[in-house]
């Protein structure tokens, strides 16, 4: 189901090199869709965190603060290799207990009080400074050539890698839970032992695949904390499958069906690359300006504003409300359902995993962009908007 991806530029060479030798070298802030109001009972508190994920972060300041970890929001997931800055929110806190908090992998920037909870998705978006390293001395003029085109036309707005979990294999559980497939679902978060380099690791995913559950959850690395309080619930009852899955928190079963959806949506994102800049009839476009969505009933009425960046066509993140198209984007994305053998229905799931759905834009808005040569090696600077990422930037600059 996963697969390297097109490029817009594909005719334009890129600078290739090398990005996240250090954290340094991939700085993320977050853009935020408001500021806190200093009243309220949720402490809005920015973070600097490096080397670790948000959803980490995110449990070492619920244990510092002693509330529960789903208490405490956040509007966006920031990448565990790079030094980034982000806001989340916890409620009952005082803002003076973070003052000059550092916890292993965490800084705290500053605190305010807010009346609500941060929910996902509440930020404008993100700017990123990044360093490639190991590229040729005309890497420059490549890279700004290229970032003309991607203003001009849009960013492909593929989730890619970075959404599908270090082995890739974050749809397949997605797909796997959607289909009730429980079993399927721990083989798949157990993963592949050719996908990891750390040979205690490949033995024990080995271990796993091969029924040997106590031997398995002794050779796993400590780290794999996910993979060890699954077997732990197998080992006591290796056939009740559906109920070792508890085990895992919520919110990482959601980042799994998530995945799933996100793979479905750059499938679709491949099938429509090339005209990622144009509607066509049936299309769902989306208003940039307020991110509502319209039916495009006469595409050359519409062109006018596809090109001036008004409007663009939409793909599907599947969900059990979501809108589907009419015309040639319907049959597509029917297609695409035919080959999965899903339904949208099967999204309205139990249990916190109730998948609603969305439409997103198959490209976004480039701002900003500078490309700088600075000690040998090519400097980046962009900020693109909330839900989409630096990779799809960089994929089409590095190649």
């Amino acid at each position: 189901m996963i697969a390297m991806h097109s490029y817009l530029t594909v005719d334009m060479p890129g600078v290739g090199g090398r990005i996240k030798e250090k954290p340094e070298d991939f700085q993320v802030e977050e853009i935020p869709l408001y500021l806190p109001s200093g009243e309220g009972e949720h402490t809005y508190l920015e973070i600097e965190k490096k080397g670790i994920t948000t959803l980490e972060a995110i449990r070492r300041l619920a244990r510092f603060a002693a509330i529960p970890e789903r208490e405490i929001g956040y509007a966006g997931m920031k990448d565990a290799g790079a030094v980034t800055r982000q806001t989340i929110s916890l409620p009952r806190v005082a803002p003076e207990r973070f003052l000059n908090l550092e916890l292993p992998g965490v800084r705290a920037i500053s605190a305010r009080l807010h009346k609500n909870k941060l929910k996902l998705g509440h930020l404008a978006g993100n700017r990123f400074r990044i360093r490639v390293a190991g590229v040729a001395t005309d890497a420059q003029e490549k890279a700004g050539a290229i970032m003309a085109v991607l203003r001009e036309r849009g960013v492909p707005n593929y989730f890619g890698a970075q959404r599908y979990g270090a082995q890739g294999n974050y749809p397949m559980v997605g797909r796997a839970l959607l289909l009730g497939d429980y079993k399927g679902a721990i083989d798949c978060i157990m993963g592949d032992p050719g996908a990891v380099k750390d040979e205690r690791w490949q033995n024990a995913i080995t271990s796993y695949h091969n029924g040997n559950l106590p031997e398995s959850l002794a050779l796993f690395p400590v780290y794999c904390r996910t993979e060890r309080d699954l077997l732990v619930r197998l080992v006591r009852n290796p056939t009740d499958y559906e109920k070792a899955l508890h085990a895992v928190n919520v919110r990482l079963r959601r980042l799994y069906l998530s995945a799933y959806q996100s793979a479905l949506f750059d499938r679709v994102l491949d099938a429509r690359l090339t005209g990622l800049d144009r509607v066509m009839e049936g299309d769902l476009a989306y208003k940039h300006l307020n991110g509502a969505c319209f039916l495009v009933e006469d595409a050359g009425v519409e062109a006018p504003r596809a090109e001036l960046f008004e409007i663009s066509p939409t793909g599907p993140l599947f969900g059990c409300k979501m809108t589907m198209p009419q015309g040639a984007p319907l049959e597509l994305e029917r297609r695409l359902f035919g080959e999965e053998g899903i339904t949208l229905e099967r999204f309205a799931m139990s249990g916190g995993l109730r998948m609603e759905g969305e439409r997103r834009p198959l490209r976004i808005e480039l701002k900003d962009p500078v490309a700088e040569m600075e000690d040998a090696a090519l400097v980046l600077e962009f900020s693109l908007p909330r839900g989409s990422y630096a990779t799809s930037v960089l994929r089409e600059i590095m190649k």
